[in-house]
């Protein structure tokens, strides 16, 4: 399995992925999930997969020279030349469908699912910066304020930190920090999910990235920033008075009877309906 996570900012954009690949307990790889493409000056564009990797491989051999026809007669439109995200978009799922195409059958045959999750962001000259997650029919859906980020994978685990941090106004290094704790709480209670991490912060309007870096098990910040995350965690849980029971006095009464429901029915006897 693998997780990642890319996050739209009015400051910019932040991607992370991990690098784990399973297929079993004794069948356990590395494969970076994580693709950069850049042309300084135009365009900066990233793309994270998740699914089965044959696919996402395939996906992402083919983007690199897929076309797509211009409906008014004019050159294909390529990535490279795309004149927005939107149409980068439709390029990456011209992709998918002919990965589809070619081999959706035997993957049939065989059993296996066609199954794959794509996340794709950037920015090209001329207009704003897009996020969109892109789905194995080739359909893609955009990132909004009120949806600034994406997932695939194992998202589950490191959801809830990113619900209560991240806005569109978070700023650059907030995000950042954010997607690690998300990642950081995700390899906690999954194994599936491993080092080494890729983390890439695009800021808006630079259309290239100096922000790109590996981080491994010895990274020092990541070091600092795990052993805090689960200390302060303790400290927080720690302070948080503990439900009372009985009749001691408390500001914060846990057995209070509900506004608009009663308590549960206890059923005593054979004889008792459970409605």
């Amino acid at each position: 399995m693998t997780y990642c996570v890319a996050i739209k900012l009015n400051a910019g954009l932040v991607f992370l992925s991990d690098s784990r690949t399973n297929a079993g307990l004794d069948h356990i790889s590395t494969f970076r999930k994580m693709i950069v493409y850049e042309k300084p000056g135009d365009r900066f564009m990233v793309l994270l997969s998740a699914g089965n990797l044959s696919i996402s491989q395939s996906v992402r051999e083919i983007l690199q020279v897929e076309q797509l026809k211009d409906h008014e007669g004019g050159e294909p439109i390529t990535i490279w030349n795309a004149k927005s995200m939107f149409d980068a978009a439709r390029v990456l799922g011209s992709a998918i469908r002919r990965v589809y195409d070619r081999d959706a059958e035997a993957l049939k045959n065989a059993d296996v699912d066609f199954n794959v999750s794509l996340v794709f962001g950037g920015q090209v000259r001329g207009e704003g910066m897009r996020l969109f997650q892109m789905y194995s029919a080739g359909n893609f859906i955009e990132a909004t304020s009120e949806t600034p980020y994406f997932q695939v994978g194992e998202s589950k685990y490191g959801k809830p930190v990113l619900d209560r941090v991240i806005t569109p106004d978070t700023p650059l290094a907030e995000a950042a920090k954010c997607a690690l704790v998300s990642m950081d709480s995700t390899m906690k209670s999954n194994l599936s999910v491993g080092m080494p991490l890729d983390l890439v912060v695009y800021e808006v309007d630079a259309f290239k990235s100096d922000k790109v870096v590996c981080i491994d098990s010895n990274n020092p910040y990541y070091a600092m920033m795990h052993n805090n995350w689960g200390q302060k965690l303790r400290q927080v849980f720690d302070s948080i008075e503990d439900p009372v029971w009985d009749d001691a006095e408390t500001d914060t009464p846990l057995k209070m009877p509900a506004v608009r429901h009663s308590p549960l029915k206890k059923i005593t006897s054979p004889a008792e309906k459970l409605i």
